[in-house]
């Protein structure tokens, strides 16, 4: 639980962790809060002090909104998305957003935000040039966060196509359907998020000038380049799935076959056993010296004959 405050002066010096009643200091120039996974008093914060609107405040509040950008009087209202952990744990942030100030609310302790905030205590220099543009660098680095998921399913279907063939479908479709499942979850953070930027780009409220615009169309990019990386690793995992399937069905259909020409040579044999052993008194052949032999040796003319047969008929070829 933490609320932690940074403000610039109008001389350009940085107060950190100042009292949120001194934010209001004529002095200060603009200032950044951020809640950092508060507690319900101090999330009051939000409605008490600085006296956001109830429907933003519901939207803190409700977990895992789609993200959007809000326009309320005095300030912009965003959420954005944030992945966190090997598991790709989605999480919510919202930002206030203002000529003098920026407010971020999250429940989850991330690393992004806690990076820039470390950059600008060492780069002072960042904050000169306002709320806005340290919007840009948060939605930045939270943006920058998806590609280690991209690259990581692709890695993995890299080494799937490597793999030798003796690894076994059950388990190799099982890490398919994985990687598949993974791959939805980032895409259902990527698109929102590029809906959510494209948004930004072509907002005369928010952008107030050419090179903020510059600045979030490159976000922008970074998006649209996931979601093709996205599509590509679908299209992939759905080519090494049904070339598995594939091959699969082609191995049952050899053993299929297989099955079928010895059963089939097996047919015309059990029936000549079966004739000759119904012991009626009356069978010539059952008295005579060298049927034995005979029926064996029709029993082997048969089965040769009709593995000729199927050899002719190119059965054997399937295989």
């Amino acid at each position: 639980m933490l609320i932690r405050t940074l403000a610039i002066k109008k001389d350009g010096t940085l107060l950190l962790d100042i009292p949120l009643q001194q934010l209001n200091d004529p002095q200060i120039k603009w200032y950044w809060v951020d809640f950092n996974a508060p507690s319900m008093e101090e999330t009051s914060k939000l409605t008490d002090h600085f006296r956001f609107h109830p429907l933003a405040i519901e939207d803190c509040l409700h977990h895992l909104q789609r993200p959007k950008l809000d326009y309320y009087e005095g300030y912009q209202f965003l959420i954005i998305h944030a992945l966190k952990g090997p598991h790709m744990k989605l999480e919510e942030v919202d930002l206030f957003v203002a000529e003098n100030f920026l407010v971020s609310f999250h429940y989850a302790n991330l690393e992004e935000i806690d990076c820039i905030w470390e950059r600008i205590i060492q780069h002072p220099d960042l904050v000169q040039k306002g709320p806005v543009f340290l919007t840009y660098k948060l939605i930045d680095k939270l943006v920058d966060a998806y590609f280690p998921f991209a690259h990581r399913t692709e890695d993995q279907l890299n080494e799937i196509e490597s793999k030798p063939r003796g690894s076994t479908t059950k388990a190799l479709i099982d890490q398919i359907f994985q990687i598949r499942r993974d791959l939805s979850k980032l895409r259902r953070t990527v698109v929102p998020m590029s809906d959510l930027l494209y948004r930004v780009i072509n907002s005369e409220r928010f952008i107030q000038g050419k090179d903020q615009r510059v600045h979030f169309q490159h976000i922008y990019n970074h998006l649209i380049k996931l979601s093709y990386v996205i599509e590509s690793s679908r299209e992939v995992t759905s080519d090494i799935r049904d070339n598995y399937l594939s091959l699969n069905s082609y191995r049952m259909n050899t053993i299929m076959t297989t099955l079928t020409v010895i059963s089939a040579i097996f047919i015309p044999l059990t029936f000549i056993v079966g004739v000759y052993g119904m012991n009626f008194e009356h069978m010539p052949e059952l008295k005579w010296r060298y049927g034995y032999f005979m029926i064996l040796g029709f029993m082997t003319i048969v089965g040769l004959g009709m593995l000729a047969w199927f050899k002719r008929k190119g059965w054997f070829n399937q295989q």
